[in-house]
């Protein structure tokens, strides 16, 4: 099938028609330029865990399709700003990263998606041989590097996609198909000698080439399920998913915050949650608060964990009772080890009833054979309100 031009800007003006914001057209050729550098990411150990484990099927779209032509790539832009700010209750509040604003992007991507195809076909004979694979970021293919490809952005040294028109505030899909349509022009970085996101990132993840080295990535830190490592615990702040630190910083976001679609406007008091009684809810309340966003994805312990440690960086004494209800209380040995560490920066030196507490909840936790490694949680504060004569 030949490419056709007059279609593609059917296919685009539809694309508008259905709410998609921006739309780029490339080849179905392979990605294996990449293989090296991801092949060495890995190897250094930076990596998440969470990218597609094929990396054949990450590179070439013939893996995963039967003789594909193009890669359709779509991009939606979401709010960088709240429009209100969550009332004051005299309760600490945490924060959720911009792309868990709103409903899961995922479902919203997934029914553009699907509405898109629809329109295609719309516009084919109805004996149309034509196929078409939707993928989200749960896909096989790279996103940033399809929607690269494919003119609909350039990749900063963020590793993030940034559009002319929304900034990196967008959310990316595709779409892998037999139907043969005109490739645009790929778009080249922009980001010149500008090196605000890579001297922004705390932890300094951004290696400078737009790549990252994922562990040490705050928001990767925020989805993970075990302890989170002491060095992260304080540069999270009071974020309990995700991280918009190289975002926020980016001379392309200045000025950038779109309302275009509702089903993405935040419940502030969702994406602002005040923390302490995020510790003790049940699974139940929790899906029905969280469970519609996207940072909901990893489960309740996360964030919860996330909750504690931000609790102790913003100083939220007042939430001392409820850290010491949950060491005694909750039923799970990361949860319990994580309010310990919360309650030994909290509490005042000397406070020998705080103490006795930990100690107790401590030889609790020795005697029912607790890993020593949230053993050491307990130690640590134990040590922090113990006075030495």
């Amino acid at each position: 099938m030949m490419a056709n031009t007059t279609l593609k800007q059917q296919i685009i003006a539809a694309s508008q028609r259905v709410g998609i914001d921006k739309i780029g057209f490339t080849t179905a050729a392979d990605f294996e330029h990449l293989r090296a550098g991801l092949v060495k990411q890995k190897a250094d150990g930076h990596i998440t865990g969470f990218e597609h484990q094929n990396l054949d099927e990450r590179l070439n779209p013939d893996l995963i399709f039967d003789n594909p032509k193009t890669l359709i790539s779509i991009a939606l832009a979401y709010p960088a700003r709240l429009k209100n700010q969550p009332p004051r209750t005299g309760l600490k509040r945490g924060q959720f990263a911009r792309a868990s604003w709103g409903e899961d992007y995922h479902f919203i991507l997934d029914d553009h998606l699907e509405a898109l195809i629809a329109a295609i076909k719309a516009l084919l004979p109805a004996d149309s041989d034509v196929r078409f694979k939707p993928m989200v970021d749960t896909g096989e293919l790279i996103d940033v590097a399809v929607a690269q490809r494919a003119g609909v952005g350039f990749i900063g040294k963020n590793g993030l996609l940034i559009t002319p028109e929304f900034g990196s505030f967008v959310y990316l899909g595709e779409i892998v198909t037999n139907l043969e349509l005109e490739p645009d022009e790929p778009m080249a970085c922009r980001c010149g000698d500008c090196t605000r996101c890579i001297d922004a990132c705390p932890p300094r993840a951004l290696m400078g080439n737009g790549q990252l080295n994922g562990q040490r990535c705050l928001s990767y830190q925020t989805q993970t399920k075990g302890q989170m490592p002491d060095e992260f615990r304080p540069l999270i702040r009071n974020v309990i998913y995700g991280c918009d630190i190289c975002q926020v910083v980016c001379p392309f976001n200045r000025g950038v915050d779109n309302h275009l679609h509702e089903r993405m406007e935040p419940d502030v008091e969702l994406v602002r949650p005040e923390l302490t009684p995020m510790l003790t809810q049940t699974n139940r309340e929790f899906k029905e608060s969280f469970g519609p966003m996207a940072g909901s994805w990893r489960g309740k312990k996360p964030l919860q964990r996330n909750a504690i440690i931000a609790i102790a960086n913003l100083n939220d004494t007042s939430s001392l009772p409820k850290l010491l209800e949950v060491i005694e209380n909750d039923p799970r040995p990361l949860i319990r080890a994580t309010a310990a560490y919360a309650v030994g920066r909290l509490s005042q030196p000397g406070n020998t009833a705080v103490a006795e507490f930990l100690q107790a909840a401590y030889e609790t936790e020795r005697d029912n054979g607790t890993d020593e490694s949230l053993l050491q949680e307990y130690v640590r504060a134990i040590e922090q309100v113990t006075v030495n004569d």
